[in-house]
């Protein structure tokens, strides 16, 4: 155990460690206001008091792209069994097919103000009779004039956090707050920086997936057992394809959801390439469905008296089997509690993940140069 709710097993492999603990210490020296973000005594620019008039609404919109959304819809999933409101996302250009009969109070979210997906939803979207809440930079921009037309709330973005590394700023913690969530339970940076084990488990990890990467294996195959964690890994996906994908370096992230794969990709993955590394996600549960002992067959008498998640449980350990004897290298996660603390425990260990594989690999984690060309072209042919 890392924590009291993950059990992380880490790749097989020894490789030194000395260089990457001296990139971390670094890291975590530094003046950086995303690890600030990750702190307990990270100030938020939002009041209690300014979004306590929202405390009663029930149906809830996010509207945003990438960054600005999934962070959010990962803590609603992975949290929706304490969540007694209803949040909906739009994170694609998608024609409404949402009732016009309910009042929202719509989420939107952009740092710059101007992304073109996030401004056409606003549109397609956000009705008169709704409430909203802007989350943008405080600067002049398209969706801060927008919200100033509707007499909306505006909450300033943090101009020096990206979106894919926002989670626990503004743009994470004040839907997660209005969810019945608490932010403090998500900002666990300062008793992990004190965990020796999780230290060790986040430099070993990153040594590994450096070894990995010299040896030409690119792609980081997730190999998840859990529905509630599907969005988590999308975050997870924009963060290290975005953060990482520079100067023809990286790592691509694939995200693989079981049982259902298991019936499609798993055959690649055991006898195909072997240009692959993989994570294995595993949730304990204990909400899980039982089966129907009645309606079970005596040739199937081995499935009586399980649950769902026992099942999904016996094929995590029968496929780490079958990797370990293929010699194929993998990395195992066990969650024991779905709670904020948790959650906001993987955050953390992802984002220093990522920052720590960019300083190895000398490329600059924040930006996106490549993304930007293709907005800039976008504009020219619409214009």
């Amino acid at each position: 155990m890392i924590t009291d709710g993950i059990y992380f097993k880490n790749f097989n492999l020894k490789k030194k460690t000395t260089d990457i603990k001296k990139k971390l210490n670094l890291i975590l020296g530094e003046n950086n206001h995303i690890i600030q973000s990750l702190k307990s005594n990270y100030k938020d620019v939002y009041k209690k008091k300014d979004i306590k008039k929202f405390r009663n609404i029930l149906n809830f919109r996010v509207i945003g792209m990438g960054g600005s959304i999934l962070g959010t819809q990962a803590i609603y999933d992975f949290l929706k069994n304490k969540i007694y409101k209803n949040f909906s996302f739009i994170n694609n250009l998608q024609p409404n097919s949402q009732s016009n009969k309910k009042k929202y109070l719509n989420f939107v979210v952009s740092k710059s103000g101007n992304t073109i997906e996030t401004i056409l939803n606003s549109n397609i979207y956000i009705k008169k009779k709704d409430q909203n809440i802007f989350i943008t930079e405080n600067k002049d921009n398209y969706l801060r004039t927008l919200a100033n037309k509707l007499k909306a709330k505006i909450v300033n973005h943090n101009n020096f956090i990206g979106g894919r590394y926002s989670v626990l700023s503004e743009v994470g913690m004040l839907p997660a707050d209005l969810m019945g969530l608490s932010p403090v339970k998500f900002r666990q940076f300062n008793n992990l920086i004190k965990n020796k084990k999780f230290l060790n488990a986040l430099i070993e990890n990153v040594s590994s997936k450096l070894f990995f990467i010299k040896k030409k294996k690119y792609n980081s195959i997730i190999i998840n057992y859990d529905q509630d964690s599907k969005n988590f890994f999308s975050w997870y996906q924009q963060l290290i394809a975005e953060s990482l994908g520079k100067n023809k370096k990286g790592l691509l992230p694939i995200i693989s959801n079981m049982p259902k794969d298991n019936h499609s990709v798993m055959q690649f993955y055991l006898d195909g390439l072997k240009n692959n590394f993989y994570t294995f996600f595993y949730v304990h549960d204990k909400r899980s469905t039982k089966i129907n002992n009645k309606s079970i067959h005596s040739k199937m008498k081995f499935l009586k008296d399980k649950s769902l998640n026992d099942i999904l449980y016996s094929q995590k350990k029968a496929s780490e089997a079958v990797f370990k004897e293929k010699k194929l290298p993998f990395r195992s996660f066990e969650i024991f509690k779905r709670d904020e603390k948790t959650l906001g425990e993987l955050f953390t260990f992802f984002i220093l993940e990522t920052i720590l594989l960019a300083k190895a690999l000398k490329i600059n984690p924040y930006n996106q140069p490549a993304v930007e060309l293709i907005k800039k072209k976008t504009k020219k042919i619409l214009i």
